[in-house]
């Protein structure tokens, strides 16, 4: 009786164990992965402070690297005074565009009115001169009367058939005529000379129209200008961001909170663009993963998703995490030299897959994981 009670037992026992040991897949052949983050200059300069030495652990926006700014200072004032010199003038070029087309459109309405005037003032005058030659007509033909009736008033008192008050008002008559002549003629001369006047006014006045009508150019011209210097005020401007954005190259900040790693600049050294500093690894659950080897036989089962558990052997330690994805190809596939079985010597050799491990969120807060350490993780194929 108590041997097949003990054979009951030892086969549930069995049969437990035969589902816990096939109800995961583990493998030795994993490590600690995680992001490297190089941290190289962006500007050339002399590195006059370090911050951070090798295996401190620092937060993100922590100044790691000064270089010396004093040339980044200066061609920051430079194309500051560039800049507000330039826009200066772009909000002047932009102000006369409207004071420009005001006065354009001002000169020509008056260049307008003016020849209009000087057109009228032409018609006036010519009237005024047709009217001056009609009077010197007429006084010329009272003044032939007037000097043909005192001549012979002059015949008449020689002979005494008239009296001398007779003759005296003759010869008034003739003098006022003879001045009446005189006075229309001057009028003739005047009225001429009003109409050349006027003449001029009215070439002057088309000048000045002609003139006007250019008008739309220089408001074209101006409204060039104008953008032309709104258009150099931007290169400034550009120039200015730029010359600012190099200033704040010259403090190397760390883009992520994680550990300093072969740092290799010194104070005192002259560094260029791209050039190397120091690495920075990041320890947060997200920066972090675990690569792991399978052989292809462990992968039947394996899913994204499925739960794992992390032995860690530096710090003997479990840490929880799940199946985040599988590789597309085995190792061999991205070796230097793939295998190549075509041949007549082909031996079947499994092959190893990567999977890569995720911790669970807040599994990594004490940052004692590091990538390059070995772990053995166990994927939870059945629950």
């Amino acid at each position: 009786m108590f041997l097949i009670l003990g054979l009951i037992v030892l086969l549930i026992a069995g049969i437990f164990l035969w589902r816990y040991f096939t109800s995961y897949e583990s493998t030795d052949d994993a490590q600690i992965d995680g992001h490297v983050n190089p941290i190289s200059a962006r500007v050339s300069g002399n590195v006059i402070k370090l911050n951070v030495q090798d295996n401190q652990y620092v937060e993100a926006g922590t100044v790691l690297v000064e270089i010396d700014p004093t040339d980044y200072r200066v061609a920051v004032e430079r194309a500051q005074a560039d800049y507000n010199d330039a826009k200066a003038t772009a909000d002047a070029a932009s102000v006369n565009v409207p004071v420009i087309s005001i006065n354009t459109e001002s000169q020509t309405s008056s260049a307008d009115a003016d020849v209009m005037n000087a057109q009228a003032g032409i018609k006036a005058a010519h009237q005024q001169w047709e009217a001056a030659k009609a009077n010197l007509q007429q006084a010329d033909a009272n003044n032939v009367k007037a000097q043909n009736d005192l001549g012979r008033y002059r015949q008449l008192v020689d002979k005494q058939e008239i009296s001398q008050q007779q003759f005296d008002q003759a010869v008034a008559a003739a003098r006022a005529a003879e001045a009446t002549v005189n006075a229309a003629r001057a009028n003739v001369d005047a009225a001429a000379a009003q109409v050349t006047q006027a003449q001029s006014k009215l070439a002057q006045a088309q000048a000045n129209q002609r003139a006007a009508a250019t008008g739309p150019n220089q408001i074209a011209i101006t409204r060039a200008r104008a953008k032309s210097a709104v258009a150099a005020a931007a290169r400034k401007k550009a120039d200015l961001d730029q010359a600012q954005i190099n200033l704040s190259y010259t403090r190397i900040v760390a883009p992520v909170a994680g550990v300093v790693s072969n740092r290799t600049v010194e104070v005192g050294q002259n560094v260029q663009p791209g050039q190397a500093m120091l690495n920075l690894i990041p320890l947060s659950d997200k920066d972090i993963w675990v690569t792991a080897n399978f052989k292809e036989t462990q992968l039947r089962d394996m899913r994204p998703g499925k739960k794992a558990t992390i032995s860690v052997d530096a710090t003997g330690k479990k840490y929880k995490g799940h199946v985040d994805s599988i590789a597309g190809a085995s190792g061999a596939r991205f070796s230097i030299l793939p295998p190549e079985n075509a041949t007549g010597n082909y031996v079947k050799v499994v092959q190893r897959i990567q999977v890569k491990i995720v911790f669970e969120p807040g599994e990594t807060r004490g940052h004692e994981l590091r990538p390059g350490m070995s772990v053995e993780p166990k994927v939870w194929i059945r629950e």
